[in-house]
């Protein structure tokens, strides 16, 4: 049961230091509220919990069900909404943002150390060791925590607070200059984008204070970037400073006839941080002073994660670093041991390298996680030679299997009748075989591919064009012509002859509207004397 305050209470505050989970809070007017989504109702503590044995002027009260629908409430206006087009959105791709993602998704299996203060932190190398970028945790985060990194790092972030770290990314794109300008987003918007709008078994205070926790956690990372220089930019280093900068949250009450305050909506504020000027920067990009990375996040991905978090949390990791990898290269393979890190971190797979039990429990969690990944359209095409059907999962296996009844009973019987039967168990020696298997691409749901394949082609296109320019002969250019004719005294009409060629042509190569064919070029260079 979740209580509220009523409205005699005098501020005097003398229920603050009694909740032991933080639901009492000030709003801006300094009059105090209890969130309900964080009060239990302290069923531990007897009779009443002992913020309401403290209250002097009995205030604290239980909250009775809200009765009737939620009213509009009057806000800031918000930044427009991402996904306009209902199925993709721009977002802010760089590795920054990657390895952000990968520390909220897989907090509890990286690997974290602690510096001569005993302060965590997480260190990414870049560039083959040239530079780093090292993570570590806000102060009231890490204050939080125990001593230990092993055990400190178990259930530091939610999960879906890795979707709140790429709407973020989606909504910094829209910004010209987002290290200085700030985004709006409700706790509608975030509700739509993750689906959660749908949910009728959650209540409205529960949703509300999910958001809340969600928001707040990609702003509690910190980040110091050493960045090398590559090609035309040139390196910097950035101190530790926040990911994201949440300047404010706003709270939107609802009071009934009675007077009991509810908590009825959320608006946030928030601005990234410093490394969007150098991975984010539109005239910096074009200037080659800075990056300009971003790619294209499906929305689909977002109520995905959502949905499969908690039974497949190996799936929802591997989801969201293929956002990020098949942005580098959409037909890159990828090892069975690269896939089996990202999803449960390099320490359990050695402890299955030890222990049968291990190995058979992890090798089930991935055929599974990989089977949740084909069915939300992400299907893996397996390496023929490396990844053969025999220690392929079933599921894969079974990908043949006619639709119709007749000829799914021949499959049967034909395959009962073969020497290895789909059925059977797997052979000897096949963790061995997956730690060499490899998985050739992923297969991507429209949405998503067709913007990547759009990007690769325009790639390609770049890269095709700096190469004829590479191959391209340095030809004699219409300047060059003119200077030497005139060095020479010739006239248009003289040189003409000389060449075999027409006065308009020679006018039209001086002038600069074409350039000379290679046998063309090797008479001017004799007749003009140019080496």
């Amino acid at each position: 049961m979740s209580y509220t305050i009523y409205q005699n209470c005098s501020k005097c505050g003398s229920c603050l230091p009694h909740c032991s989970t933080s639901a009492i809070q000030r709003d801006n007017d300094g009059e105090f509220w209890i969130e309900p989504g964080l009060c239990t109702g302290c069923p531990d503590e007897g009779s009443q919990p002992e913020c309401v044995t403290r209250c002097p002027t009995q205030s604290i009260v239980p909250l009775p069900a809200k009765k009737g629908r939620y009213k509009a409430i009057e806000r800031i206006v918000p930044s427009p909404d991402i996904f306009s087009n209902g199925t993709n959105n721009p977002f802010a791709s760089s590795m920054v943002i990657w390895e952000g993602c990968n520390l909220l998704t897989s907090a509890s299996i990286l690997p974290w150390t602690t510096d001569l203060n005993g302060k965590f932190y997480y260190q990414r190398p870049v560039k083959q060791g040239r530079g780093a970028m090292i993570f570590r945790l806000a102060a009231e985060l890490e204050s939080t925590l125990s001593a230990s990194p092993d055990t400190a790092t178990e259930s530091i972030f939610d999960v879906r607070s890795a979707c709140l770290h790429l709407i973020y990314a989606a909504h910094a794109v829209a910004l010209e200059r987002p290290w200085e300008q700030e985004f709006i987003i409700t706790d509608g918007q975030i509700e739509r984008y993750l689906g959660l709008e749908k949910r009728k078994d959650i209540s409205k205070a529960t949703k509300l204070s999910l958001i809340k926790t969600w928001v707040r956690q990609p702003c509690q990372l910190e980040v110091a970037i050493d960045w090398p220089q590559q090609g035309r930019v040139p390196g910097f280093t950035l101190p530790q400073e926040r990911l994201w900068h949440l300047s404010e949250i706003q709270h939107h009450f609802q009071k009934d006839e009675s007077g009991y305050k509810y908590l009825t909506g959320l608006t946030f504020k928030i601005r990234a941080g410093n490394w969007s000027e150098y991975f984010l920067n539109k005239r910096g990009g074009r200037r080659r002073e800075t990056f300009y990375q971003y790619g294209t996040l499906p929305k689909f991905l977002l109520t995905a994660v959502m949905s499969i978090w908690q039974q497949h949390i190996g799936a929802a990791r591997m989801m969201l670093w293929l956002l990020f990898k098949t942005k580098v290269g959409r037909k890159q393979s990828i090892t069975v041991p690269t896939l089996m890190r990202v999803a449960y971190g390099a320490e359990k797979i050695s402890r299955a390298s030890g222990s049968r039990e291990e190995r058979k429990r992890l090798l089930r969690s991935f055929e599974n996680d990989l089977e949740v990944l084909h069915h939300h359209g992400l299907k893996p095409q397996f390496d023929p030679v490396t990844y053969p059907p025999e220690i392929q999962p079933l599921w894969a296996r079974l990908a043949d299997l006619p639709n119709d009844a007749e000829e799914a009973i021949a499959f049967w019987i034909d395959d009962g009748s073969s020497d290895r039967r789909l059925t059977d168990s797997s052979p000897r020696g096949k963790w061995n075989g997956l730690m060499k298997a490899r998985i050739l691409s992923f297969d991507l749901p429209p949405e998503w591919a067709l913007p990547l394949a759009k990007f690769e082609q325009k790639k390609q296109r770049k890269i095709a064009q700096k190469h004829r320019s590479k191959l391209k002969p340095m030809g004699l250019s219409g300047e060059q012509i003119l200077k030497a004719r005139k060095k020479r005294g010739i006239s248009q009409r003289a040189l003409a002859q000389m060449t075999g060629k027409s006065q308009s042509w020679i006018r039209d190569l001086e002038n600069g509207r074409f350039s000379a064919k290679p046998q063309d070029q090797a008479i001017l260079r004799r007749v003009l004397g140019l080496s």
